[in-house]
């Protein structure tokens, strides 16, 4: 198998097409900690289908002029973790499979890292645990603009519809309004449960 070098972002929750590049089982995954942080992105932003639609939990960062990734420190002034939860729990506890990751998931919001950064490994973690998975990744050891891996910093936006193609599955409020495309990972988990894993490997990627 020739393997591909990846460079991936690092993200809260992480949206499902980022999981096809992750697990992609040619892909060896290398993360970025140096890149200026920048802001309105899934490094501290994650999609899920709540009752009027897409909903964007995002985690508060702490202004201290510090820029790379690997230096971001959340905010803890506001409940944000509680917050969080109980809008995941509202939008997926009619959901097939909630109540079977219920506590894995609460583990999610248990943690409370200094940095973003570790937070998102250590949920990350947790998110591998549930789709039993265990993919190697490794962290970079400098900014580099252009380099030699697959370069995926910039290939999810948070703002612009997702380029990759990925079939419907049936979510908690499709019948109200319809399919949402590439929300976070806790969408399809809870919607497929095991069959997980299958629906991302069929996704197909625009590289």
């Amino acid at each position: 198998m020739n393997m591909t070098n990846v460079l991936l972002p690092v993200f809260y929750l992480p949206p499902i097409s980022w999981f096809s590049v992750f697990l992609n089982p040619e892909n060896q995954i290398v993360f970025e900690q140096f890149e200026n942080f920048p802001k309105q992105t899934y490094r501290n932003r994650a999609n899920i289908y709540g009752a009027n639609g897409k909903l964007s939990l995002i985690i508060p960062i702490n202004h201290n002029g510090k820029r790379e990734l690997k230096d971001i420190e959340i905010s803890y002034r506001e409940d944000w973790r509680t917050l969080h939860w109980k809008s995941i729990k509202t939008a997926y506890q009619s959901s097939p499979y909630f109540e079977f990751y219920e506590d894995k998931l609460k583990k999610i919001f248990d943690l409370k890292e200094k940095n973003l950064l570790d937070f998102n490994l250590k949920a990350l973690a947790i998110l591998q645990q549930i789709l039993k998975t265990e993919k190697a990744q490794s962290l970079n050891t400098e900014y580099i603009k252009n380099p030699e891996e697959a370069d995926f910093r910039e290939k999810f936006s948070a703002k612009l519809p997702s380029e990759f193609e990925m079939d419907e599955y049936y979510q908690t409020f499709t019948d109200k309004l319809g399919f949402i495309k590439d929300l976070s990972i806790l969408d399809l988990i809870c919607n497929k449960g095991p069959e997980s894993l299958t629906y991302i490997r069929n996704i197909k990627q625009s590289y």
